[in-house]
């Protein structure tokens, strides 16, 4: 059997993040938090809200729109806090608009006890 040319292959996220929320998705859905059908239907339902005429390849677009039914959905099965996501989205927001450029972000500099 031959070897794939590994030089050959593109790869299948376009972003470690989409790479990432695929992967925790389906750890959840293995585990037994939900059912891949009801995953499904709430994906299928924030594309047809994004609107069809938009062109979801797999790229940003589309993993924006999973990662919104995603936190939606966790919350809605009580494995996140809303709350808890927006803090620690806006600290994130904070830490990456006051690194000086090149610099790594750290999230600890932006961190409150509200947001921990």
């Amino acid at each position: 059997m031959n070897e794939p040319d590994m030089g050959s292959l593109t790869p299948v996220f376009d972003a470690p993040w989409h790479a990432q929320v695929f992967a925790l998705t389906v750890h959840l859905n293995e585990a037994g938090h939900f059912d891949w059908s009801v995953w499904a239907m709430r994906f299928s339902a924030t594309l047809k809200k994004h609107g069809t005429s938009k062109d979801l390849n797999g790229g940003e677009d589309y993993f924006i729109a999973w990662l919104e039914t995603f936190e939606e959905f966790l919350a809605e099965i009580a494995l996140s806090d809303p709350v808890k996501v927006e803090a620690l989205r806006a600290a994130w927001e904070r830490a990456y608009l006051s690194t000086e450029h090149g610099k790594p972000v750290l999230l600890d500099d932006v961190m409150s006890p509200d947001t921990a």
